[in-house]
């Protein structure tokens, strides 16, 4: 009788153990089904609230508009292919602009957390012109890369560069030194300290450099569309300016929006499956 008592004992403990594992478990699942419900919510109450206070006469149509009629212009506009066109336009020069700041901005940035001569040299000149407002050199970039592609793409690019940069150093900065120690001890190869210690520890640092240049990117692009461009979304606010057409702008104004939520969600998957020890 003790034996089987002992086991019966056993079995309702580790069932009371099981259970108590999966209450957490089920509370975390809850949570996180409330906070994507809450997240899904919050601009449609934006949107609600914009409607009535419209309706209401709080809010002056004639400069804001309301939802329902930007709806009513949106609709005619995806059916003709017209906004996807104008879409696809501004996210070819997105991502060509993010590309070519972020992967310079990247690798110098690592050179200067790791080298402190580099970073001597070059940070008087990041320090120095990193502040220049990207619109107020327009015209130099203008004069440089003509009216075409290349002024548009560079425009965002040097808007990223800077932030990628700045993060990639700082996150090779503060790499504990006992990593870049032992590395050094083993007697790794520059391409190893790159590889195996300053990219993998600053790898947070440099995605948090990444997200905030696709912000400014987003930022740039209505600006790079303004001169010389026949199409794209940055285009259609400029041209729905011009036109009076409030609609149409907060049209494209919500496209634009529409994009940095994807953006902002590819890149929180990639450093998901990139780094995936950061959330542990």
């Amino acid at each position: 009788m003790s034996t089987e008592r002992a086991q019966e004992t056993r079995v309702l403990g580790q069932a009371v153990v099981l259970e108590e594992a999966q209450e957490p478990a089920a509370g975390l699942l809850n949570r996180k089904v409330l906070g994507h419900i809450i997240a899904f919510l919050s601009p449609s109450l934006i949107l609600v609230l914009w409607e009535v206070l419209s309706r209401a006469g709080v809010i002056d149509v004639r400069l804001f508009s309301r939802p329902s009629l930007i709806f009513e212009t949106i609709v005619p506009l995806v059916r003709s292919g017209e906004l996807l066109r104008h879409t696809l336009v501004s996210m070819e020069r997105i991502i060509l602009g993010f590309l070519c700041g972020a992967v310079p901005g990247v690798v110098l940035g690592l050179s200067m957390g790791l080298f402190p001569p580099v970073r001597v040299c070059l940070m008087p000149l990041v320090a120095s012109t990193f502040p220049i407002p990207k619109l107020a050199i327009m015209p130099l970039i203008l004069i440089v890369f003509g009216l075409g592609e290349p002024s548009k793409v560079f425009t965002i690019a040097i808007g990223v560069f800077y932030l990628v940069l700045i993060n990639s150093m700082t996150g090779v900065l503060n790499i504990d030194p006992i990593y870049l120690d032992v590395a050094k001890n083993f007697g790794a190869s520059r391409c190893q300290f790159y590889l195996t210690v300053a990219l993998p520890g600053s790898l947070p640092m440099v995605f948090a450099g990444l997200k905030l240049g696709m912000g400014t990117a987003l930022l740039l692009i209505v600006a790079a569309e303004l001169s010389a461009a026949q199409a794209g979304v940055g285009w259609m606010v400029w041209r729905a300016y011009d036109m009076f057409d409030i609609e149409r702008m907060f049209s494209a104004l919500i496209t634009l929006a529409f994009l940095g939520y994807i953006f902002s969600h590819a890149l929180d998957w990639l450093e998901k499956l990139i780094i995936p020890w950061k959330d542990r």
